[in-house]
C-alpha cells in the first residue's frame, strides 16, 4: 500500500529540517511526500529544496497562500495519489524508521489506524515531557485518538468530507468525531508513531484554551452529539487523566 504523508508549513526554518530527516529514514520505500507551504520568507522553501533530491521524485512541494491551517491540510491531501494519509506538522517528527511499516502492517482489516502521542521538548526533541496514552473509548463521553497519530485511507476522506475551514484550531476533532459517529473502524496500536514538539495553537493559555473549547462545543452540536456541554468537559478530563508527565 502506498502511504501519502502531508506536511504544512509557514516560516518553519527552524524545525522543518528535523521533519524532512525523519521521512527521509523511513524503511518503508512506497509513499510519497507532500508538503505545502504558504509562502514561507524565513528561507524554509530554501531547506526544503536542499533536500528535494534526496527524495528521489517523492517529494512534491506546492507554494502559495491559503485560508490558514485547515484549508492548507485539505490543499495538501488532495494533491496526494496514495491508498493510505497521514499528516505530520512541521514541527513534528516520525518516531524511528519504522513508523510507515507499522502503519501498513496494522491497517489492512480497519478504515485507519491511530497510536500514543510522545511530546517532547521545543528546544532539542530529546527529552519526553508528556505521554498521552490514549486507548480507545467513546467519542460520545469525549474520547477521540490524538490527531497528530492517525492514518486514514482515502476512502474516508472520500467519503466523509475534509477539514471545515471555519474552524481556526478545532476543525481535526470536528473531523473526527464525524468520521467516528460514521462508524469508521480505527486500529489502536499501544506505541508512538509520531513525536509532537511542545508547541501549538490551541495550547497557547488561557484564551488558546478558550477558544479550543468554545470550538470544541460548536463541532459536538454540529455533529449533532447529546449533552455537548458535559461531553467536552469529559473530554478535558480525559485528556488530563490521558497525560503522564515523565
Amino acid at each position: 500500500m502506498k502511504i501519502s504523508l502531508v506536511t504544512i508549513c509557514f516560516n518553519s526554518k527552524a524545525t522543518i529540517e528535523d521533519t524532512l530527516k525523519s521521512v527521509l529514514n523511513q524503511n518503508y520505500t512506497n509513499y510519497e511526500y507532500v508538503i505545502k507551504d504558504g509562502g514561507s520568507t524565513d528561507g524554509t522553501i530554501d531547506i526544503i529544496k536542499k533536500y528535494e533530491k534526496k527524495f528521489k521524485g517523492k517529494l512534491k512541494l506546492i507554494i502559495g497562500k491559503d485560508k490558514g491551517i485547515y484549508d492548507a491540510m485539505n490543499i495538501g491531501i488532495k494533491n496526494t495519489t496514495g491508498d493510505i494519509i497521514g499528516i505530520l506538522n512541521s514541527d513534528d517528527i516520525l518516531a524511528n524508521e519504522n513508523t510507515f511499516k507499522l502503519v501498513v502492517d496494522n491497517i489492512k482489516d480497519y478504515d485507519g489506524i491511530f497510536s500514543n502521542l510522545f511530546i517532547k521538548d521545543y528546544e532539542t526533541m530529546s527529552k519526553i515531557v508528556r505521554r498521552l496514552v490514549s486507548k480507545k473509548g467513546n467519542y460520545k463521553l469525549g474520547w477521540y485518538p490524538p490527531h497528530p497519530t492517525l492514518y486514514l485511507k482515502r476512502e474516508v476522506y472520500e467519503r466523509y468530507g475534509y477539514f471545515d475551514i471555519t474552524y481556526k484550531i478545532a476543525a481535526d476533532y470536528d473531523f473526527m468525531v464525524r468520521i467516528l459517529k460514521n462508524g469508521v473502524k480505527l486500529n489502536y496500536i499501544n506505541t508512538e508513531l509520531v513525536y509532537m514538539r511542545a508547541n501549538g495553537v490551541s495550547t497557547n493559555g488561557l484564551k488558546g484554551y478558550k477558544k479550543s473549547f468554545d470550538e470544541s462545543i460548536r463541532a459536538l452540536k454540529n455533529n449533532k452529539i447529546k449533552f455537548p456541554y458535559l461531553v467536552n468537559i469529559i473530554r478535558t478530563f480525559k485528556v488530563l487523566f490521558q497525560t503522564l508527565r515523565k
